[in-house]
């Protein structure tokens, strides 16, 4: 018998994309009738990939590249980004959406927000949200920097913590409006980005990166993601960069903030747990204990339980005592 490993997660990366590339042709030019796709182009692995196979699926002048930065986005995004939709030959423009925020009040419902916990937190300072504590007891902290360089952190109160998370969303739903502008305006569909793992596990703002009239990689692992995109050649550099949130002002990785653990792990569970695989199999494979992969396990599904109501469609009166009887 052989041992679990994350070679379960190999594919053959040419059928992978033959086939996402059938579903998106399917997809935008009968099903929603559209002409091509808008796709944001954040520097990441992901969008890159997808806007490849857009590319590959539609034909490179079917595909409209979005930048859009804002004044505490890491600036090798833009780079990154510009780079692949260069790569592609596909038409693109930039949004900075900082003017949106600001109006809108973003980073000042923010920054009130951490002064709940770090009074002294003023407008040049920078933050991110982490997650700390461990097991089943972990809760999250602000790290709060000065501007010359000093780092503080707080445990979040639950209203400091819904304040910054439910401003700093406005990044997510701004980008997402700009997307759609641009897909009226060229009567083209919106494609989204999100991984198997983002998608299972609800990593996506509702209304904003959650929003995409189809999603062409959300069955696949992020590590066969990294297998696509090298097929592809999805340029190094973006293959290289560590996963990362860029919505706060500090470099904030992705497990940091929502899943405590590396996608290779995370990957690995998550498969294991659908699989039935036992977590003290899956443990030796990912280097960490049986009870280690059992909260995770435990974890997946309390992440999934909250999923449901990101990915829920708006509720009708019609017909709800026959869904309440069903």
């Amino acid at each position: 018998m052989t041992a679990f490993s994350a070679t379960v997660l190999d594919l053959d990366p040419a059928a992978a994309c033959s086939q996402i590339e059938s579903a998106i042709r399917r997809h935008v030019l009968e099903r929603l009738h559209r002409r091509g796709v808008v796709v944001g182009l954040s520097g990441g692995v992901d969008s890159s990939v997808v806007a490849t196979l857009c590319a590959r699926a539609l034909g490179q002048d079917r595909v409209f590249a979005l930048f859009m930065p804002e004044e505490e986005s890491a600036p090798e995004s833009l780079e990154l980004g510009t780079l692949v939709a260069s790569d592609l030959g596909i038409a693109s423009t930039r949004e900075d959406i900082t003017p949106v925020l600001k109006a809108v009040g973003c980073y000042r419902r923010r920054d009130d927000a951490i002064r709940m916990v770090i009074p002294e937190f003023a407008e040049a300072w920078k933050s991110k949200l982490v997650i700390s504590g461990s097991g089943r007891f972990s809760f999250f902290k602000i790290v709060a920097e000065s501007p010359e360089g000093v780092q503080k952190s707080a445990r979040l109160t639950l209203p400091a913590y819904l304040g910054i998370v439910s401003a700093n969303n406005f990044k997510q739903r701004t980008r997402k409006m700009f997307e759609y502008y641009h897909a009226d305006r060229l009567n083209y569909a919106v494609a989204g980005t999100p991984n198997r793992l983002e998608y299972d596990q609800g990593f996506f703002v509702k209304g904003g990166d959650g929003s995409a009239d189809l999603k062409p990689i959300a069955h696949l692992y992020k590590r066969q993601v990294y297998q696509v995109a090298q097929w592809l050649g999805v340029p190094e550099k973006i293959r290289m960069r560590p996963p990362t949130t860029d919505t706060y002002s500090i470099t904030q990785s992705q497990e940091e903030f929502y899943f405590r653990f590396s996608y290779q792990t995370m990957d690995l569970c998550l498969y294991g747990k659908d699989h039935g695989i036992p977590a003290a199999e899956v443990a030796l494979a990912v280097g960490l204990s049986r009870d280690e992969v059992e909260l995770i396990y435990s974890e997946i599904d309390a992440k999934r339980h909250a999923a449901r109501y990101l990915h829920q469609s708006p509720l009708l009166v019609e017909n709800e005592e026959d869904r309440a009887n069903s």
